[in-house]
């Protein structure tokens, strides 16, 4: 018969100890479902709900309006308020037309007709009856031949030994041995970059017109146009940019399918820098196959001054340079934990509206600020901002340690907090701006435009993009029709001395030479 150890019964310090690790196990999982549950709500407001991240200021005191807007001295109305409609005013028509090219019809009775049908007697010009119309005329395509006559010397021929040639002067072409001409390569361009349509719908459009123009040959059109010719204004541009003291910088990715020793899924990345709100408009896009921050480093090698950036740290290890945090991503972080929050988180959901309302307050007094000089709102932000800043700092470091950290909110707070060195810099100059939003409203045109056209081929073909994307959207910052501004272009660059420093400064978007017809009547920048 075998002998067995007799078990030991579990002590109540045992029993004490698994409920402890239970509860801490039911905690965490509870935590991270209400994680999950946060993510899920900011997921449908990403898809289904506005985009805008405007707030109405009555929104953040729902929570007690009744205790805001109660006054026993205001008797109840007993006239009951009628809303009616207004006529528009006169004449917003005309300035709306007043810049555009006119083309006058008369309708005027025949000589046979300008007799009076009571008396015989003839009719005279009483006046006139004025209906306007827009007309529209689509693009078209034609041949243009250029025929380049030679001459020569009849004499000569006969009676000397050698005979003088001269041959008329013709322009050269924008791309040699090819159909493109300066309009049709700017009008590809503009089609592709502005109107964010892909080359294989240009190719079924240009179908249309009688003409058939593979995608390929278009693609070549680009990127010959954008490292021939444009390259010469990009530099220009880029050296110009180089020259400001303050600067705006963002980044977006970007899908290039044939990049060497890289799968076709891989991220690559299009930077872009730009100068500020009291400077030239000069945008700048660069390809590179990273965010690496070795990519800022060379793109602003010789530029010292303030950087206007979102929290991403690859923008660290810029020297020589001041980097200016955005409010605008801090906002933002309070706006999506508000959204995150479920209808029975009233504590957290009054949190993160009081969060909120500190952002706010900062860009109300920003508003109040926007038509003043650079001094005068550096003055009146050290009296108005610097105290909201003071108390939203303190706010911040009293709610850290009642939040969860992992929670929308939390995060919130942990982005204000690990940025606030950057976030309160807007106030060392005047010009500096409360957010990074200029970078963000230059970027977005590429963003929207790889929604439709979705990748590019090769890196070389991103490497034109971002070339051509440089030059038009600096057109458009300047007031320039882009088709018009990349015509001319192509028209004069093949045909001048690009190393004349005076004539290609003539041709940059913001000269005051370039021809009227590049100017958009109108303009809304």
């Amino acid at each position: 018969m075998k002998n067995t150890a007799p078990t030991s019964k579990p002590t109540i310090e045992y029993y004490q100890a698994q409920n402890e690790k239970l509860e801490m196990e039911k905690e965490a999982l509870e935590a991270k479902l209400k994680w999950y549950e946060e993510q899920f709500r900011l997921s449908q407001q990403h898809r289904f709900g506005s985009s805008s991240e405007q707030v109405n200021s009555d929104q953040l005191s729902l929570f007690n309006e009744a205790e805001d807007t109660t006054n026993s001295t205001i008797e109840e109305p007993d006239v009951e308020t009628i809303t009616y409609k207004r006529k528009k005013q006169s004449g917003q028509r005309e300035q709306k037309l007043e810049n555009l090219p006119k083309e006058t019809i008369d309708y005027r009775l025949s000589d046979e007709e300008q007799i009076c049908s009571c008396c015989g007697g003839t009719l005279h010009d009483m006046s006139t009856e004025v209906r306007k119309e827009l007309k529209v005329i689509p693009a078209q395509v034609k041949v243009m031949e250029h025929v380049q006559h030679v001459y020569s010397c009849r004499h000569c021929e006969r009676h000397e030994i050698e005979t003088p040639i001269v041959t008329a002067n013709m322009p050269k072409p924008v791309f040699p041995g090819s159909l493109a001409s300066p309009s049709a390569m700017a009008y590809t361009m503009t089609q592709k970059y502005v109107e964010s349509m892909p080359l294989y719908r240009q190719e079924k459009h240009l179908e249309r017109f009688g003409v058939s123009i593979p995608r390929q040959t278009l693609a070549n059109w680009i990127v010959y146009g954008a490292n021939t010719w444009l390259q010469l204004i990009y530099d220009e541009m880029y050296a110009h940019l180089l020259e400001h003291d303050i600067l705006h910088a963002d980044e977006t990715t970007l899908q290039v399918l044939s990049e060497p020793d890289r799968p076709a899924k891989s991220k690559s990345y299009m930077w872009l820098y730009r100068t500020g709100r009291d400077d030239t408009p000069i945008v700048l896009y660069d390809y590179r196959q990273t965010r690496a921050g070795k990519h800022p480093q060379r793109f602003l090698t010789g530029f010292q001054g303030y950087l206007h950036v979102d929290g991403y740290s690859g923008y660290n290890g810029l020297g020589n340079v001041t980097l200016i945090g955005c409010w605008a991503h801090a906002r933002r972080k309070f706006s999506e934990a508000l959204t995150a929050l479920p209808e029975s988180a009233s504590t957290s959901a009054v949190k993160a509206k009081e969060g909120l309302a500190f952002c706010n307050r900062l860009f109300d007094i920003e508003r109040d600020l926007k038509d003043v000089s650079p001094e005068e709102r550096y003055e009146a932000r050290l009296e108005r901002s610097q105290p909201v800043l003071d108390a939203f700092s303190a706010w911040l470091r009293e709610q850290t340690p009642r939040v969860l950290p992992k929670s929308a909110l939390g995060q919130a707070i942990k982005y204000c907090r690990n940025q606030w060195e950057r976030l309160e810099r807007f106030l060392l100059d005047g010009r500096l701006e409360i957010d990074n939003n200029r970078a963000e409203r230059s970027i977005k045109p590429f963003v929207l435009g790889r929604k439709n056209w979705l990748f590019s081929n090769t890196a070389k073909g991103a490497a034109a993009s971002a070339i051509t994307y440089s030059v038009i959207e600096t057109a458009k910052e300047n007031g320039l029709n882009p088709f018009n501004y990349l015509r001319v272009l192509f028209e004069k660059l093949p045909n001048m001395d690009t190393a004349d420093e005076a004539k290609m400064a003539s041709l940059m978007p913001w000269s005051p030479t370039l021809p009227e017809e590049c100017q958009i009547p109108n303009q809304s920048k």
